[in-house]
């Protein structure tokens, strides 16, 4: 089992930057992460993919936040970030972080998730 912890979401003006943290924690025996990142899900939107990164260090994007988001990790490996920068309207949602292995990963299971951080960003 893993506990996901987000924070870091709030109310931020446009053009302004957030910084999203979420830690994944093994509750009893070890879980072998091999990919962390974050979705958002906006209302009446599907849930789409916002940024993740993988243990060996490959990142992938969404097309609407290249450029302006950055996905990082700190040397605790179950810890990522995601840095929001120029922040727009549309960016307004709730951000899931999720975390699978690599069994999960290949046979694109869910993994786990947390229970979301939500982001305004007013204009």
């Amino acid at each position: 089992q893993v506990e996901i912890v987000e924070s870091g979401g709030g109310l931020v003006q446009t053009g302004g930057s957030l910084r999203l943290s979420c830690a994944a924690v093994a509750v009893g025996r070890n879980f072998d992460i091999y990919i962390m990142g974050w979705y958002r899900q906006a209302p009446g939107k599907q849930r789409e993919l916002v940024a993740v990164l993988s243990s060996d260090e490959n990142t992938n994007y969404g097309d609407s936040v290249k450029g302006r988001f950055t996905i990082s990790r700190s040397n605790a490996k179950n810890l990522v970030y995601l840095q929001m920068n120029s922040l727009k309207s549309e960016d307004t949602a709730v951000y899931y972080c999720n975390a699978r292995n690599v069994y999960q990963h290949n046979r694109d299971l869910p993994g786990y998730w947390g229970s979301g951080t939500l982001v305004t960003v007013s204009s």
